[in-house]
């Protein structure tokens, strides 16, 4: 493993190769992060040496493939510091884990009149699921709104979680704004009024320590592909008391402790809510990423993302043709940074870019009630990672000039 900011890449083979004739500046993460060598060989060799159904077979893979599955949720419950193993339950990504909940501790828990509270920040994710238990349910939906600065605005917050108030699912960091989130000044103010706090982790647990009891969240959602997992796997966590408290999410095997004729009765948690035959590679490999971040170190990771952030963000707001979203100074925004190009589609800048070998994400980002909130459509988003150096910011910055220039009439 690599011992400074621009040896890493190393780790990363897909990050070594030209694109359209440039070198690679993988600017993308909040979409999807890159995997090390170490992660996917770890799913090639489970594959060919340990391949086997878990928590079913007595023989040597079987228990090999349950001890490795398990050892990969004891991983994840120390990354998170949660504090029961149990509290770990795999799913397929942040996505599934947020309407986990929505479909069991919210179709439980939501009747009419009830309220619950999330952001106008919000991703799809952790928007459309409470939407649309609060039309089934016949309760009120209400929006925290944002500062002019991008951040949530917890005045109004203190104003929209009242008494009412059952369920707050906020993110920890936002997917375009690079806002992060006062979840355990949140989850304070929930459990002041009696309702829950629901955390999106996707784009917080890849980047930053995370420390759910510290949180003092009810629930925390995150995915493995954007912390360099493999696609499919997620985690979801949940207070052992609450999770225990809520009906199954999916009915099969592995999910049961009896089966009778007329009657079932559930295994305990997590396995009441892994139904079926799990992405138990992806768990593993899962383990793997984790292994790799925590030898880095969280505390570093943040900070060496927060050098890019300090160095790239003030240059792209110099530009005077490119407005930034989310907070404007450094130290207040995350390695996601949203921005438009005037007069210019953010395809059409994401296209630029990319024939300049720069990867970069365009369009609403699930976020449709913020762009509309913005005033825009779309935006691009550049989005970085640890393995990011100052050479990919720099590409970035010619890359957007070189944009600017092709499309007022001189060439790319």
């Amino acid at each position: 493993m690599a011992n400074n900011i621009n040896d890493y890449t190393a780790d990363f083979p897909i990050l070594d190769q030209r694109v359209n004739g440039e070198r690679l500046a993988y600017l993308d993460n909040a979409a999807t992060a890159q995997k090390p060598r170490q992660v996917v060989q770890r799913l090639v060799d489970f594959y060919e040496h340990d391949n086997a159904n878990v928590h079913r077979g007595v023989h040597t893979l079987a228990e090999r493939a349950t001890s490795e599955y398990e050892e990969a949720r004891q991983k994840l419950q120390h990354f998170i510091n949660a504090a029961d193993s149990r509290e770990i339950i795999f799913t397929k990504g942040c996505t599934d884990g947020l309407n986990l909940v929505a479909a069991t501790y919210g179709e439980q828990n939501i009747k009419a009149g009830d309220e619950i509270v999330i952001s106008i920040m919000e991703h799809h994710s952790n928007l459309i699921p409470w939407q649309q238990l609060a039309i089934k349910k016949h309760a009120t939906l209400k929006y925290i709104g944002l500062t002019p600065d991008g951040t949530l605005d917890m005045a109004d917050a203190r104003q929209k979680i009242t008494d009412k108030t059952k369920i707050v699912a906020i993110a920890h960091a936002s997917n375009v704004l690079g806002t992060v989130n006062p979840l355990k000044e949140l989850a304070k103010l929930a459990h002041q009024h009696g309702a829950v706090l629901v955390g999106d982790g996707a784009q917080s647990t890849p980047h930053m320590p995370v420390d759910v009891q510290d949180l003092d969240v009810d629930f925390y959602a995150f995915s493995g592909h954007k912390m360099m997992g493999p696609t499919g796997i997620g985690v979801l966590y949940g207070k052992l008391d609450l999770l225990r408290q809520m009906p199954p999410y999916q009915y099969g095997g592995e999910m049961i402790s009896a089966v009778h004729r007329y009657q079932t009765e559930f295994a305990d948690v997590p396995f009441k809510f892994e139904a079926g035959t799990q992405n138990i590679a992806g768990a593993i490999a899962l383990g793997t990423a984790v292994d790799y971040l925590e030898k880095i170190g969280m505390d570093k990771i943040a900070a060496m993302e927060q050098q890019l952030v300090d160095y790239v963000l003030p240059k792209l707001e110099a530009l005077p043709y490119v407005t930034v979203y989310g907070p404007q100074d450094p130290q207040e925004h995350t390695g996601v940074i949203a921005f438009n190009m005037d007069n210019l589609h953010p395809h059409d800048v994401a296209t630029a870019l990319d024939a300049e070998g720069v990867a970069v994400r365009a369009g609403h980002h699930c976020a449709q009630p913020l762009m509309e909130a913005l005033g825009v459509s779309a935006t691009s988003r550049a989005s970085f990672y640890f393995y990011n150096t100052k050479q990919d910011a720099d590409q970035l910055i010619n890359a957007i000039k070189a944009t600017k220039e092709f499309f007022d009439g001189g060439t790319i």
